[in-house]
């Protein structure tokens, strides 16, 4: 049974960590660290297909930077809490964090994934949609969860009531106030357009074809202004990748690992300490 974390706390539950917001280091010198930015509404239970099928091949933690309030406090959180070199992957909002910390801390990352999300800074439309939804949220947080799950998962997913229960119970525990703070830190957001061009590190963006949410048309520009990026687009799949279809962001994610050779890469880094 997972447990939500305090902030002081670092849990280790079966092959998955937490990071908090404070706590000790955590660096596996046997496999690469994979940090794993999560996004609005979403926690651990977001992953844990892909924590499991990827703990072979990787020590994988799922950041909580639930008390921020800014996109730039996000990444100081996950920057004070991440080992020397990691592998990173932001999630939907999570990728406006990981795009902060290739802008701040290059030097920190040996690969990036972009999953669900965006360079762009917040548009006047979706400012005027996201305003609607907090006021909404302060009235009846639940509404705002069954508005939003259309948008979460592809209609083929929603006949899975497993899916829909997951999704729920993520929205229930991280609860209205934190959807508010972190529903601020969006609109707040940098342009990360100009910022692109300077990432040099492997970079895999990936999307699902059906996202009303971050479009298909933001992913390739994400893939065409970072050198190298390579672009995977889902079908059947909206802007919940990771819950609605779990086993092909699992494959996709492990073979692009294993061709990165990060464990390898990782071992001759210990090294040369």
């Amino acid at each position: 049974m997972c447990v939500r974390l305090r902030t002081d706390q670092l849990c280790d539950l079966g092959h998955t960590h937490y990071l908090s917001t404070r706590g000790t280091n955590m660096i596996n010198a046997q496999k690469p660290n994979f940090v794993i930015l999560p996004g609005l509404l979403t926690d651990e239970a977001m992953f844990g297909l892909q924590v499991r099928n990827l703990s072979e091949i990787a020590h994988c933690t799922v950041a909580d930077y639930s008390m921020a309030d800014n996109i730039a406090d996000m990444a100081r959180e996950v920057l004070a809490q991440a080992p020397a070199k990691f592998v990173m992957m932001g999630f939907s909002m999570g990728g406006y964090v990981a795009l902060e910390i290739m802008r701040v801390a290059p030097e920190r990352v040996q690969a990036l994934v972009l999953i669900s999300t965006s360079a762009r800074p917040e548009s006047d439309d979706a400012r005027a949609g996201r305003e609607k939804m907090m006021a909404q949220a302060l009235n009846n947080f639940q509404i705002v969860l069954d508005l939003m799950m259309p948008k979460f998962l592809h209609p083929s997913r929603m006949r899975y009531h497993s899916n829909v229960i997951t999704v729920y119970a993520m929205g229930l525990r991280i609860g209205a106030e934190t959807f508010l703070r972190h529903s601020r830190a969006i609109m707040s957001r940098l342009d990360s357009r100009p910022y692109m061009q300077n990432i040099t590190c492997p970079t895999l963006v990936m999307c699902g074809r059906d996202d009303v949410l971050t479009p298909v048309a933001l992913h390739e520009e994400l893939a065409a202004g970072i050198p190298g990026a390579r672009l995977r687009v889902l079908p059947e799949s909206a802007h919940f990748l990771t819950i609605g279809q779990p086993i092909l962001v699992s494959e996709v994610l492990r073979n692009w690992i294993m061709e990165l050779d990060l464990a390898e890469r990782f071992r001759e880094n210990v090294a040369a300490a």
